[in-house]
């Protein structure tokens, strides 16, 4: 497996490494603490004091270099080289997205994930006709040059990696690069990582919990253009895709099915809500997609990056006022700034100590919510 072309220097890659693992730093919190100290060689030294002003009391799991090590080891061993944001294969459009994962485990083609590219997604239990469209769709995409990016689900998902294995596709798991979800899936994913390439943000060895899935699907929406979705229901992972690709500023496209089929429930809302443009063939898409400046297409957002995180002092009665204002149900970080009446950058702070000592979780589309079960 060749080496990678790393922009970072050693130190500051392992540390970043060591960072994502650490207890209670998830992908937002790690780019606002990397924006705060510049650098995840001061962020590990500053954790312990901002965990304990957040309410922590017993000290944060921070792995040792050596961990580190093992686990670069085990993706050499299953195949896959890691990949950290920062590092020049890093997939740039995935980068552009506010809660891009910091670490990656990739096997197969780093380079395919710089290709455009457009998500296929949908239903589990694909009607034949479904299935036979997506892969359609999938291989006149490959055609035209694009990647085609998808789940490695039943259903419309295999539908879609079957269509673009000889043009070029990723399959993006929901658990460790080593574990293969379906099982029966195993085949396909072996081709996938021969002519394509697989990518998984969690750790080696980790069995996909149901927890994983939407974080999968905001990678899918990520790595893309646009996603295009065929059948679902309007309570499916692939409509969290689809809200995701729209949160990341990515163009959404739909099938239209029959109003008699719940499968089809979801795309026919997505449509009709304006949320979606109809597809009735592949050029519905590409026509669109060709269309998008090539800087866009080469970063996949104008979004600037994470701003300078300003250090601001926090007292205990911002926290207080800040926390109980917080139940169970996420909301959003906006929302909680104008009902407490605090700057945004107190507000951040408040809710970046508060998560690190376990007291707060952060959901997708900037929402946070109170842990009722939060450590001493």
């Amino acid at each position: 497996m060749p080496a990678a072309n790393d922009s970072l220097p050693e130190r500051e890659r392992l540390d970043r490494l060591r960072l994502i693992r650490t207890e209670n730093v998830g992908p937002v919190t790690f780019r606002q603490l990397l924006a705060r100290y510049r650098s995840a060689t001061a962020t590990l030294e500053a954790l312990p004091d901002l965990a304990r002003r957040g309410g922590r009391r017993r000290p944060l799991k921070v792995p040792t270099a050596a961990d580190i090590d093992r686990e670069i080891t085990a993706n050499r061993r299953a195949g896959a080289r890691l990949l950290v944001l920062g590092d020049s294969g890093y997939p740039v459009r995935l980068a552009a997205t506010s809660d891009a994962p910091p670490c990656l485990s990739v096997a197969g083609d780093p380079a395919l994930l710089a290709r455009s590219s457009v998500a296929v997604v949908g239903a589990r239990n694909a009607s034949l006709n479904g299935a036979r469209f997506a892969g359609l769709l999938a291989r006149a995409f490959g055609v035209a040059g694009f990647a085609v990016v998808s789940g490695l689900a039943r259903g419309i998902d295999a539908a879609a990696h079957q269509g673009s294995l000889a043009t070029g596709t990723v399959a993006v798991l929901a658990g460790g690069i080593d574990v293969v979800y379906p099982p029966e899936h195993a085949d396909l994913l072996r081709r996938i990582a021969e002519s394509g390439a697989a990518v998984a943000e969690m750790p080696v060895g980790t069995v996909p919990q149901a927890r994983h899935f939407p974080s999968r699907n905001r990678i899918i929406a990520g790595l893309s253009l646009g996603t295009v979705v065929v059948e679902a229901a309007r309570r499916s992972g692939s409509l969290i895709t689809a809200r995701r690709a729209l949160d990341q500023g990515r163009e959404v496209f739909a099938v239209p099915g029959s109003p008699l089929d719940p499968r089809c429930s979801g795309c026919n809302a997505l449509i009709q809500e304006g949320a979606a443009l109809l597809v009735q063939e592949a050029d519905d898409v590409l026509d669109v997609l060709r269309a998008v400046p090539p800087a866009v297409q080469a970063a996949g957002s104008l979004r600037e990056d994470v701003a300078e995180f300003p250090a601001v002092e926090t007292d205990d009665t911002a926290r207080r006022l800040i926390l109980d204002a917080l139940g169970p149900e996420p909301v959003p970080v906006d929302e909680l700034i104008r009902g407490c009446q605090l700057s945004a950058p107190i507000v951040a702070t408040v809710l970046l100590e508060a998560e690190l000592a376990g007291q707060i979780d952060r959901y997708p589309g900037n929402l946070v919510a109170r842990r009722l079960d939060a450590p001493a």
